[in-house]
């Protein structure tokens, strides 16, 4: 059974994480072949949105700890991190699609981080994120440090990765950790609805703004400004563009094409 899934169907790609008997817990075959699946829908052109998910009970537990605690299967740390997590993480800020992370079940780990790091995301009520790190002697990676700070203050974050605490799907769209809870029993089908909106924009526009976000996070004002400007000329020379100026026009529903 292949440890990633990745299914295509109208304009939206969905990877699924399948290793449901650990929790879809990463090794590095795992963590590998999400790095190539997430190029493929990169480069696809008729890939224009990209769910990432889990299947099973849980998104993702973070490392399956019998890789590191194996001495014959054991890559250490330093390629888990180099090899695995940090290519998995730059590969979802750089990819100028936007990404939803369908969070079916536990985040935990590194789990949770890779959850955080997508563009959009959306959680049912029965899900849970740890920071579960310093639980057993380690330090947040996957870009903890960097996001959760971002998304939910300095103060909480920090507390956050200190004590493990569980944080309920509840909790985590109260403080902003999450976009959006969905109910558990129509969670696939209003995954879907959103990925199709996503997928039916224009998706040149949503990798500019995407761009912009990331930017944001290191630019001062004056970078921004000028980086809002160059992008902002560059999508009105889109097609999208003038696609959506002449339907709001003629007042009907447009049609984006995505170039």
């Amino acid at each position: 059974m292949n440890s990633i899934v990745l299914e295509i169907k109208n304009g939206v790609a969905t990877i699924t994480l399948n290793r449901p008997e650990v929790f879809n817990s990463f090794n590095r075959e795992m963590a590998l072949l999400l790095q190539d699946t997430l190029d493929v829908c990169e480069k696809n052109d008729e890939v224009r949105a990209i769910v990432l998910t889990g299947n099973g009970k849980a998104f993702c537990a973070g490392q399956d700890l019998k890789e590191v605690t194996s001495a014959e299967l054991n890559p250490g740390f330093k390629k888990i991190l180099e090899e695995h997590y940090n290519p998995i993480i730059t590969r979802i800020r750089s990819i100028k699609k936007p990404i939803i992370g369908a969070i079916n079940g536990v985040a935990a780990g590194a789990g949770a981080n890779i959850a955080l790091a997508c563009d959009i995301v959306v959680a049912h009520e029965k899900v849970s994120f740890i920071q579960a790190f310093s639980l057993i002697g380690l330090v947040p990676d996957s870009g903890g440090t960097f996001f959760l700070p971002r998304l939910i203050g300095f103060q909480k974050a920090l507390a956050l990765a200190m004590l493990g605490d569980k944080v309920s799907a509840e909790e985590a769209e109260k403080i902003g950790m999450i976009y959006k809870i969905l109910p558990l029993e129509s969670f696939e089908s209003d995954v879907n609805d959103l990925a199709i909106k996503l997928a039916n924009m224009p998706t040149k526009a949503l990798g500019m703004i995407k761009e912009l976000f990331n930017k944001s996070m290191t630019n001062d004002l004056e970078a921004q400004l000028a980086l809002e400007s160059k992008l902002q000329i560059e999508a009105a020379q889109t097609e999208d563009y003038a696609e959506g100026v002449t339907a709001f026009v003629e007042k009907r529903k447009p049609e984006f094409k995505g170039s």
